[in-house]
C-alpha cells in the first residue's frame, strides 16, 4: 500500500508540474525561514545556561526608589558579598563580588610583550560558582592571593606564545592610572560564545580593595558600581530570601529607598529590562517576535498547499469516486492524501536545507553570530517535528475535504465545489495577505525609526570624533602635543566612555536639604567644545577664571529637576548645557553634571578635521607608539559607538525586510496558482464571452475582480492591526517618529499593485487565447 501511495503521489506531482513547483517553492522557503530562526532562537536561549550551577546561580539586583519611580540596577556595594554568607544561611558558597566590564582595556606586560585585554576583578570563589573551565589551577585557590591573575587561553598565548609553564610567571597590568604586578595562578578556557560577558583575565578583588582603600566593612546601603553573585541551596524560597535581605539592608543602612532581590543570572541576558522596579522584557521580546514570524510564514506557505489542493479537487474526484465505490474507506483516503502532503514537506525540507546552507553566512553577518547547521540529535528531531507539523498542517484540510466526497454524486458527474469550500479558500487568501500587509507596515515603520535615530540631532557632534586610552598620559603637555598633530582639530580628555551606560558615573546634587540623582562626568578643559555640546547659559570650564575644580556644569534636565529659575551661582553651577542624548533614544535624557578633573581622566577625545581622517589617524598612531613603545594603537569612532546602541533594532529592521518580502512572495505564488487554475476552469466561458463580443479588458476585470476584493478585505483588516503593533513597538522609545497616514496608504497601494500584477498576468494570458481553440471540443 505504501508503494502504491508513493507511486500515486509521484504521478500526481508529475501530472501537475506547476502546482508541484509552486508548493515546493513556497514550502521550502517557509521551512528555510523557520530553520534559520530556530537556529537563532536556540542560540539566544542558550546564553549563560552552560554554568553547572545555573539553577541556583543568582545575581543580586538593587531597586532604588525616587520621586520618578523605582530604578532597577545591577550596582551593589562591595561589602554585600562579605556579609551575605554570615547573615543568609541559604547562601551555599561565599558570595562573589566583581567589577562590571565598564573599565577600559587593560595593558598587560610580560615576557617582553605588551598586549591589551578586557578584565575584571573578582572574589576568590569566582571560579567555584561560575563554570569557566580551568585548564590549569585550582578553582578554590586561584584567586585567594591578592597578587593573583588568571589568564584566558588566548591571552596566555598572546603573552607567552603557549599555555605551558606559565603558572608562576610575573606580569604587570595598568588601567586608568592603577598599576600592579601580579603572578599567573591559573589559565581558563576562552569564555564560550554564548556568554553575555567576555573577558580575557580575572584579577583578585582583594587587590582592588587595596588600591581603592576599601575595607571589608562599609555601608551595605551605599551605591557602588560592583556586581554581587551567589549560589543558594536547592529548595530556597527566593521571595522569602529577598524579603530577609531587604530587611537586613534597611536595618543596617536606615534607608527605606533601597532594596535588594535575587535574579537568576542566566535570565539577565533575555530579561534585562525593568520598568518601575518590575521586569518588563528585554531581548526575549525579539525571541518571541522572530518565533511568531517563523510560525506565520510557515502558515502562509501551508495555506498555498491547502488552497491549490482544494481548488484542483475536480481533477481527482473520479479517482476518489472509483476508490470509494470498490470499498476503500475514508480513513485510507485521508492517510493517502496526508502521505502526499508529508512527502511534499520532506522534499521541501531537502530544498530548505540547501537554501539554509547557502544563506547562513549572510544571516550570520546580519545577526553577528556564528550559527552552524549541525545534524545532531536535537536539530534532527526539531527538523522532523517541524516538517511533520508542516505536512499535517498543509494536508489536513485537503485530505478531509477530498475524502468526504460521495461516490454516487461523483460518478453521476454532479460534483460541484461547495460554498463552504470556496469561502474557506477565500478566507485563507485574506489571512495570507493580512499577515503580509502587517509585515510590510512593520518594515516601513522600523526603517523610518532607525533613519530617525541615525539622523536626529543629538545635541552634540559625534562625527569624526575618536577616543583612545590615555595610558596614564593625559597631562596638559601630552594633550598639547596631540593638538599639534596634523589633521587634529580639537582634543581633550575625560574619565570613562562616551556613549550609553558607560558614559558617566552615578552621582547626586544636594542643596537645601534636597537631593536629585544625576550622571556625573569627570572631564578636562575643552571636552565640551570638542564634542560640540552647546552652552545655554553661563560658561564652560576655562583656565582664564582660575581653578574650576569646585564648580560644575549641568544640563537643562538637571535644572528642571532642581526647579531652579536662575541656576548660575547655585551650588557652584557655572554653566548650563542644552540637553544632549548621551544614552540611546530608548531613554529619556537624565539630569547630569560635568565636573572638572584635569589630573585623572583616562580617555583622550580628539576631533579630526573633515577629509583628513586617514592622515590624522596615521599621525596619531606614530605619535602613540612613540610614547607607548610596544603597544598597539586602539581607537574607536564615536558615531560607531552610537550605532552600536541600536544593533538589535537594525538587525530586526534588516531581517524584517527579508521576511516581509518572503511573505509577499509566497502569498503571490499562491495567488498566481489560484489565478491560473481559475482561468483554466473558465476557459470555455472566456471563449464564449469573446465570441459574444467581450473585450480583453472586460475579461481581465472579470477574472481579477474576485481576487481584488479579497486583497482589499485583507488590507482593511491588516491596517488597524499593523497600527497597533507599530505603536506598541514605538512606545519603547522615549524619542520616536509619528505614525504618518501615508505609511499605511503606501503599504495598501504596494500590496494591491503586486497582487493585481500577479493575477493580471494569468488573466491577460487567458483573455488572449483564440476562442476557436478554447471551444474546439464543442
Amino acid at each position: 500500500m505504501l508503494r502504491h501511495n508513493l507511486l500515486l503521489a509521484y504521478r500526481n506531482f508529475k501530472r501537475h508540474k506547476s502546482t508541484f513547483l509552486i508548493n515546493l517553492i513556497g514550502l521550502s522557503c517557509g521551512l528555510a525561514c523557520v530553520l534559520v530562526i530556530y537556529l537563532w532562537v536556540t542560540d539566544e536561549l542558550s546564553f549563560d545556561k552552560y554554568h553547572a550551577n545555573d539553577s541556583t546561580l543568582y545575581q543580586v539586583m538593587t531597586n532604588v526608589k525616587s520621586e520618578k519611580g523605582v530604578d532597577t540596577r545591577k550596582d551593589t556595594p562591595h561589602s554585600l558579598a562579605d556579609v551575605l554568607p554570615s547573615v543568609m544561611p541559604e547562601v551555599e558558597y561565599d558570595a562573589v563580588a566583581t567589577t562590571d566590564l565598564f573599565l577600559p582595556e587593560f595593558n598587560l606586560s610580560g615576557n617582553d610583550k605588551k598586549v591589551k585585554g578586557n578584565g575584571k576583578f573578582a572574589s576568590k570563589d569566582f571560579f567555584k560558582i561560575f563554570s569557566y573551565h580551568l585548564i590549569q589551577g585550582n578553582e578554590s585557590s586561584v584567586l585567594s592571593n591578592k597578587d593573583a591573575i588568571v589568564l584566558s587561553q588566548s591571552q596566555a598565548q598572546n603573552l607567552f606564545g603557549s599555555t605551558d609553564n606559565v603558572i608562576g610567571k610575573t606580569i604587570s597590568w595598568d588601567v586608568s592610572g592603577m598599576k600592579k604586578e601580579c603572578v599567573v595562578t591559573g589559565i581558563f578556557k576562552d569564555v564560550p560564545v554564548n556568554s553575555s560577558e567576555h573577558f580575557d583575565f580575572v584579577l583578585s578583588f582583594d587587590a582592588l580593595k587595596d588600591i581603592m582603600g576599601m575595607g571589608t566593612g562599609g555601608a551595605i546601603g551605599a551605591s557602588e558600581p560592583f556586581n554581587t553573585y551567589v549560589t543558594v541551596r536547592k529548595g530556597t524560597d527566593i521571595d522569602r530570601f529577598n524579603a530577609q535581605l531587604t530587611r537586613y539592608a534597611k536595618d543596617q543602612s536606615k534607608d527605606d529607598s533601597r532594596s535588594f532581590f535575587l535574579k537568576h543570572f542566566s535570565d539577565n541576558y533575555l530579561y534585562g529590562k525593568y520598568e518601575n522596579g518590575k521586569q518588563a522584557g528585554g531581548r526575549i521580546e525579539y525571541v518571541k517576535l522572530f518565533s511568531l514570524i517563523a510560525l506565520f510564514i510557515l502558515i502562509i506557505s501551508s495555506i498555498n498547499f491547502m488552497n491549490l489542493s482544494t481548488a484542483k479537487a475536480a481533477r481527482r474526484v473520479k479517482e476518489i469516486g472509483i476508490k470509494k465505490a470498490i470499498g476503500v474507506g475514508r480513513k485510507t483516503l485521508v492517510l493517502q492524501y496526508l502521505g502526499e502532503s508529508l512527502l511534499m514537506s520532506f522534499i521541501s525540507l531537502i530544498a530548505a536545507i540547501i537554501i539554509v546552507y547557502l544563506l547562513l553566512p549572510q544571516f550570520n553577518e546580519i545577526t553577528q553570530k556564528n550559527l552552524q547547521l549541525h545534524f545532531n540529535p536535537g536539530i534532527c528531531l526539531a527538523l522532523i517535528g517541524i516538517t511533520f507539523f508542516t505536512g499535517l498542517l498543509s494536508g489536513s484540510y485537503p485530505a478531509l475535504y477530498l475524502s468526504g466526497f460521495k461516490p454516487a454524486m461523483i460518478l453521476k458527474g454532479r460534483f460541484n465545489n461547495s460554498i463552504t469550500e470556496k469561502l474557506t479558500r477565500k478566507g485563507l487568501v485574506v489571512f495570507q495577505f493580512t499577515l503580509s500587509v502587517i509585515f510590510i507596515v512593520s518594515v516601513l515603520v522600523l526603517y523610518k525609526q532607525i533613519d530617525y535615530i541615525q539622523n536626529k540631532n543629538l545635541g552634540f557632534d559625534k562625527n569624526n570624533v575618536i577616543y583612545f586610552e590615555a595610558e596614564g598620559k593625559s597631562s596638559d603637555a601630552y594633550l598639547n602635543e596631540v593638538q599639534k598633530i596634523p589633521g587634529i582639530e580639537m582634543v581633550s580628555s575625560m574619565l570613562g566612555g562616551l556613549i550609553g551606560d558607560k558614559f558617566g558615573g552615578k552621582g547626586a546634587i544636594v542643596w537645601d536639604g534636597k537631593k536629585i540623582p544625576v550622571r556625573s562626568f569627570a572631564v578636562n578643559y575643552g571636552l565640551i567644545e570638542t564634542l560640540g555640546i552647546q552652552i545655554k547659559e553661563g560658561r564652560s570650564f576655562s583656565r582664564n577664571f582660575g581653578s574650576d575644580n569646585s564648580q560644575i556644569i549641568v544640563n537643562e534636565a538637571a535644572v528642571e529637576a532642581m526647579g531652579l529659575k536662575n541656576p548660575i551661582g547655585t551650588m557652584g553651577i557655572i554653566g548650563v548645557v542644552k540637553n544632549f542624548h548621551f544614552q540611546s533614544l530608548h531613554e529619556k535624557i537624565e539630569p547630569m553634571k560635568f565636573r572638572l578633573d584635569n589630573q585623572g581622566p583616562s580617555m583622550i577625545v580628539a576631533k579630526i578635521k573633515k577629509g583628513k581622517e586617514k592622515e590624522a589617524l596615521a599621525n596619531l598612531e606614530s605619535f602613540y607608539k612613540k610614547f607607548n613603545p610596544g603597544a598597539t594603537f586602539h581607537y574607536q569612532f564615536l558615531d560607531q559607538d552610537y550605532r552600536a546602541l541600536y544593533t538589535s533594532e537594525r538587525q530586526v529592521s534588516i531581517l524584517s525586510r527579508y521576511f516581509a518580502g518572503l511573505s509577499i512572495l509566497i502569498s503571490c505564488l499562491g495567488l498566481f496558482g489560484l489565478a491560473a487554475f481559475t482561468a483554466e476552469m473558465r476557459l470555455k466561458e472566456i471563449g464564449i464571452r469573446k465570441v459574444l463580443g467581450s473585450s480583453v479588458f472586460g475579461i481581465v476585470r472579470l477574472l481579477s475582480g474576485e481576487f481584488t476584493r479579497m486583497i482589499l478585505i485583507a488590507i482593511c483588516i491588516a491596517l488597524p492591526l499593523s497600527y497597533l503593533i507599530a505603536k506598541n513597538w514605538l512606545d519603547d522609545f522615549a524619542y520616536r517618529i509619528n505614525l504618518e497616514w501615508w505609511y499605511f496608504y503606501a503599504t495598501g497601494l504596494i500590496t494591491i499593485t503586486i497582487a493585481l500584477l500577479t493575477v493580471s498576468f494569468q488573466s491577460v494570458k487567458a483573455a488572449m487565447i483564440n476562442p476557436a481553440k478554447s471551444l474546439r471540443s464543442e
